[in-house]
């Protein structure tokens, strides 16, 4: 089966930036491209709507909406609204949301898995043009159903997805946790009575790739120096690491293991390990390398060729 790949932006980015990268990465063959809708930053909604008209044949996702800061009619609004500009080519990524960005807001939530898997049914009656709810509240325009993913990390979101979702994106950090994860939605699939192979798994990895292996190691490090100290214990015991080892403010080799970092032929054998164990579809997500368009043009002139 010829396997799936899919690029991921952070919303951070422009929407004129945005749209060059989604059309750099239509050009270079990826089947899909994704951008975050983190609170505080540009809206997904505008980033994608602006991209759908500089594309014609990648899929375009949010990853991911979650059902505090919008409401679960509000979410099933733009999906449908997505469907129809991109004349099917919407994907919708629920998830939990960030605790952290969510109180920065001043927004009370209910336990993670439960508050987004009520947000999932009740988006998929809505894009069937019933209501979920006792009242009248259903879609006004049309609507048809869209693929839904979800974003998770944890054991009990991904046991979720496998239920309740047609694809998942989970983050791996490290990439070899791929096993792991997989193995807990199918879990959750099979729990269900689902095929676990009916669901697209996207291997979600943190990438830093250009023809400079160091420079892409350094633009991945800056990520990590960044992020690693707020990641779970648990999280950083998968690649041997504490909190207290980012104390000294050195990213070491088994820091950068949290992702994906070097030249083509470094990133090439290390998604070649990933379809090895099993996976179909790899996510590329940022920093992408020091230049985000050489490395589209890097990952598509090199590195997917190879892997297909």
């Amino acid at each position: 089966m010829r396997p799936t790949f899919s690029v991921r932006f952070n919303n951070d980015v422009p929407p004129d930036q945005f749209v060059r990268l989604a059309a750099l990465a239509e050009e270079h063959g990826f089947d899909q491209v994704w951008v975050s809708n983190d609170l505080f930053f540009h809206s997904a909604s505008v980033l994608v709507g602006a991209a759908a008209r500089a594309t014609s044949r990648i899929a375009i996702g949010v990853g991911v909406f979650n059902p505090v800061s919008m409401h679960s009619s509000e979410i099933a609004m733009v999906a449908a609204s997505m469907a129809e500009l991109t004349q099917g080519r919407a994907l919708l990524g629920i998830g939990a949301g960030a605790d952290r960005f969510l109180t920065w807001a001043g927004l009370a939530f209910d336990p993670p898995v439960a508050r987004t898997e009520k947000a999932i049914g009740e988006i998929r009656t809505l894009l069937s043009g019933e209501a979920p709810w006792a009242s009248d509240g259903r879609m006004r325009i049309p609507a048809a159903p869209v693929p839904i993913y979800v974003g998770a990390m944890g054991p009990r979101m991904l046991r979720m997805a496998g239920r309740s979702a047609d694809g998942a994106l989970p983050l791996l950090f490290p990439p070899s946790h791929y096993r792991v994860a997989a193995a807990q939605i199918a879990e959750g699939a099979a729990a269900a009575g689902r095929d676990p192979a009916s669901l697209d798994i996207a291997a979600c990895i943190w990438c830093s790739i250009a023809e400079d292996a160091e420079e892409a190691k350094r633009a991945l490090a800056e990520k990590i120096e960044y992020y690693g100290p707020s990641f779970s214990p648990d999280l950083l015991q998968r690649s041997g690491l504490r909190p207290s080892d980012f104390e000294a403010g050195v990213i070491t080799p088994g820091m950068l293991s949290l992702g994906v970092a070097g030249g083509p032929d470094e990133v090439g054998a290390a998604c070649a390990q990933l379809l090895r164990e099993g996976a179909r579809h790899i996510s590329f997500g940022p920093p992408l390398g020091p230049d985000r368009e050489n490395a589209l043009r890097v990952l598509g002139e090199r590195v997917l060729p190879a892997l297909r």
